[in-house]
């Protein structure tokens, strides 16, 4: 069973065992993409329907730096290992917590099971039943808390935070704030809610999916029209 992403208050959503995504700012919108697209020829907005066609002829006509001017901050708690793979968008503003400043805490990411390597699928993986999955889990542990015994060791004999880190694992949980604009976050949705990519990653892309949904309801519905008529 997947884990469960939640809203658990207004723009707020739980994600994994530890983790959340939480809209801390949100400029523009709908009606910013089209007003932005109408500058263009000195025009202004020509009523609902009018603009939500133009946002759909631009999404399908590949007219996207109107959406540019629509802005979404949000604040991050993930393991590393996500926060890697979050970090390859490189069109958006990051600012990450640093073990070098602060001591970390006893937070890791405990999955619900583990899963089999893809076979046609190199970089993927797949649920397997054939796993024995208590004594997996039991190595996992033992290996997490060695871990950060050894970093709390080794802060007290008197290591730097910035040495005594690099002990632990990339399960641990980081948390960054993450400023990006409407198209670079559909392009984000695309590639990390997709089927290919990792389990863990596509719980927050799911999560803000909703936010995006909820802010720029315009933009989701021709966005999501426009890629069903695209061929498989």
């Amino acid at each position: 069973m997947a884990e469960t992403v939640f809203q658990t208050g207004q723009d707020l959503y739980k994600a994994l065992d530890k983790g959340f995504v939480k809209l801390v700012e949100f400029m523009g919108g709908d009606q910013r993409a089209v007003d932005s697209a109408r500058v263009s020829f000195g025009s202004v907005s020509k009523g609902t329907e009018q603009d939500k066609k133009l946002i759909e002829y631009l999404l399908a006509n590949g007219h996207l730096s109107p959406f540019e001017h629509s802005v979404f901050q949000f604040h991050i708690k993930c393991p590393i290992f996500v926060a890697r793979q979050w970090m390859r968008h490189r069109i958006a503003s990051y600012n990450e917590i640093s073990a070098r400043y602060t001591e970390v805490q006893d937070e890791f990411y405990y999955p619900e099971a583990f899963r089999v390597q893809d076979k046609i699928n190199r970089q993927g993986s797949l649920r397997s039943g054939a796993l024995e999955q208590e004594k997996m889990l039991a190595v996992y542990d033992k290996a997490i808390k060695a871990s950060y015994a050894a970093y709390r060791e080794l802060l007290e004999a008197g290591a730097a935070r910035e040495m005594a880190r690099m002990v632990l694992p990339v399960a641990q949980y980081t948390q960054f704030h993450w400023t990006i604009n409407a198209r670079s976050l559909l392009n984000f949705i695309s590639l990390r809610a997709d089927s290919h990519a990792q389990h863990e990653i596509r719980q927050y892309a799911a999560a803000i999916t909703e936010i995006f949904r909820a802010k720029m309801p315009w933009t989701w519905e021709a966005w999501t029209k426009n890629n069903e008529k695209k061929p498989a």
